[in-house]
């Protein structure tokens, strides 16, 4: 990639796959931040994930349960714990590159007046076969402690209601821009000053 803050809409990506591709250009040295979490897809049946995941969470220290191991409910820190889990996250070159990396779940300001970006080979339509099975992450999460999917749903409501408007405002000022442009091209005045100023460029055509 090596531009200076990728930002990748999650949507519709698989989550193995996609963080795969983003710890390899983490650990190349590329900023990246990660949006609508919650809109990853895991391959496999839903009550199987969620079954997998919930034998997970009786995981831990007998001795210190605070010690760890910590199991995140949240989809962003769930993607943030697969990508740490394909680098060697102890050493000083790893813990470097995931602080390069930024996760979150809806499209918080000013993330959503950037421009975003899919990963294709990390897609599922391009992965999954039409007729398997998979499951959304977020709907996952809420089923297993995480409290806020309602919440993000009405702020993504909100922010695709305001883009949407945006957009339409954009479209309009293009659409006058090319009337505008098209209009001074006709113009005699412009043409005389734009053959000068042709002369000006390409002195060889005068």
């Amino acid at each position: 990639m090596f531009e200076k803050v990728v930002v990748v809409d999650c949507r519709g990506h698989l989550l193995g796959r996609l963080a795969s591709i983003i710890a390899k250009e983490l650990l190349g040295g590329q900023h990246v931040v990660l949006t609508r979490c919650e809109e990853l897809n895991i391959s496999g049946s839903f009550i199987r994930n969620k079954y997998l995941f919930m034998s997970m969470l009786r995981k831990k220290k007998n001795s210190n349960p605070s010690k760890g191991p910590f199991h995140f409910r949240s989809p962003a820190r769930m993607a943030w714990r697969v990508i740490r889990g394909m680098m060697q996250h102890k050493s000083p070159r790893c813990q470097a590159a995931l602080e390069r990396l930024k996760v979150f779940e809806g499209i918080p300001p000013p993330f959503d007046k950037t421009k975003r970006v899919v990963v294709p080979q990390a897609l599922r339509v391009m992965r999954l076969k039409p007729n398997r099975k998979y499951t959304n992450l977020g709907r996952m999460c809420s089923e297993v402690g995480w409290k806020h999917w309602d919440t993000i749903k009405e702020l993504e409501e909100k922010r695709k209601v305001k883009g949407s408007a945006f957009w339409a405002k954009k479209k309009e000022a293009i659409q006058m821009r090319a009337k505008a442009m098209k209009q001074a091209a006709q113009d005699p005045k412009v043409k005389k000053v734009q053959k000068i100023l042709d002369m000006v460029e390409n002195p060889s055509t005068a």
